[in-house]
C-alpha cells in the first residue's frame, strides 16, 4: 500500500508540471496575466498536422533514427560491455576512458570535430552521417550499462554451463544473455532518448536535410506562439514517453510480470 501511495506521489510530481504545457497546447489566447486561458481551440494542433510544417515526417524520421541507434549500440555495446565488465587486460582503462570520453568533454567541443571529420568523409547532409554522428553520444551508456551488469553477474553461471556440456556459443545464448536482458532493455532506454533529443548534432551534420522532432521544434521555442511551441513539445515528450512504456513492459515481462507498475494505480 504504501508503495502504491509512493508511486502515485512520483507519477504526480511528474505529470503536474505538464499541465501549464497541455493548457498552452488547447490555448490560443492567454494573456498576462489571466490566471487561465482566455479560449481554448485546435488552432495549433490543425496546424502542426498539417502537410506545411512536416511534424508527422519528423517524428517518424525522429523515432526511427532512434531505434536504428539503439540496434547499433545493442550490437557494439553488447560485445564491448562483456569485454570491459568480465576480462582485465592491458589499456583497459584507458578504453574504458575513450568510451566515456563523450560524456566527459563538452557536447560542442566534439560535435564540431565529428562535423570536420564527416565533411571530409563526404557523409554530412545525409541520414546514414547522422546516425553515426547519433552513436557517439548514445554508445557510452550502453556499454557502461551492460558492463556493470557483466561485472556484477561475473562468468560462474556460464563455466557451470561449460563444464556440463555447452559450447561457447548455447553457454552464452541461454544463460548469459537472458540475464543481460534487463541491462540490455535499460541502455536501450538511454540511448533511444540520447538519440531522440540531439538537436546540434543533427543541425551540424543533416545540415537542413535531416528533420527531426528537435530540429523542428527550436524555430517554434524561439518564436512567438507558445501554443505551437507546447503542442510540439507534446509530440515530442509523447515519442519518448511511448517507447519507454514498451521498454518497462518488455522489462516487467522479463522479470515474469507482465504489467508495466503504473498500470496498477
Amino acid at each position: 500500500m504504501a508503495k502504491r501511495a509512493a508511486l502515485r506521489i512520483a507519477v504526480s510530481a511528474f505529470l503536474l508540471p505538464l499541465l501549464p504545457l497541455v493548457l498552452w497546447a488547447f490555448a490560443p489566447a492567454w494573456p498576462w496575466p489571466r490566471l487561465l486561458p482566455a479560449r481554448l481551440g485546435m488552432q495549433a494542433w490543425q496546424y502542426l498536422l498539417s502537410p506545411g510544417p512536416g511534424v508527422l515526417q519528423a517524428a517518424l524520421t525522429s523515432a526511427g533514427l532512434a531505434l536504428l541507434v539503439t540496434l547499433a549500440c545493442v550490437a557494439i555495446g553488447l560485445p564491448a560491455g562483456l569485454a570491459l565488465g568480465r576480462h582485465t587486460f592491458p589499456g583497459r582503462t584507458a578504453v574504458e576512458v575513450l568510451v566515456l570520453l563523450p560524456l566527459l568533454v563538452p557536447p560542442m567541443a566534439w560535435s564540431v570535430g565529428v562535423h570536420y571529420l564527416f565533411v571530409r568523409l563526404g557523409l554530412t547532409d545525409s541520414l546514414a552521417g547522422v546516425w553515426l554522428a547519433h552513436l557517439v553520444p548514445a554508445l557510452p551508456y550502453m556499454v557502461r550499462t551492460v558492463g556493470a551488469a557483466a561485472a556484477t553477474l561475473g562468468m560462474r553461471a556460464e563455466e557451470v554451463g561449460r563444464t556440463l556440456g555447452a559450447g561457447p556459443w548455447q553457454a552464452f545464448r541461454l544463460i548469459t544473455l537472458p540475464r543481460l536482458v534487463p541491462a540490455l532493455l535499460a541502455g536501450s532506454a538511454l540511448t533511444f532518448l540520447v538519440s531522440l533529443s540531439q538537436y546540434l548534432l543533427t543541425l551540424l551534420i543533416g545540415g537542413g536535410a535531416v528533420s527531426t522532432l528537435p530540429v523542428v521544434l527550436m524555430p517554434f521555442l524561439t518564436g512567438a506562439d507558445r501554443s505551437l511551441a507546447a503542442a510540439l513539445s507534446l509530440v515530442f515528450c509523447g515519442v519518448g514517453a511511448l517507447f519507454l512504456w514498451l521498454t518497462e513492459l518488455l522489462l516487467r515481462r522479463a522479470a515474469g510480470r507482465d504489467r508495466a507498475p503504473w498500470l496498477h494505480l
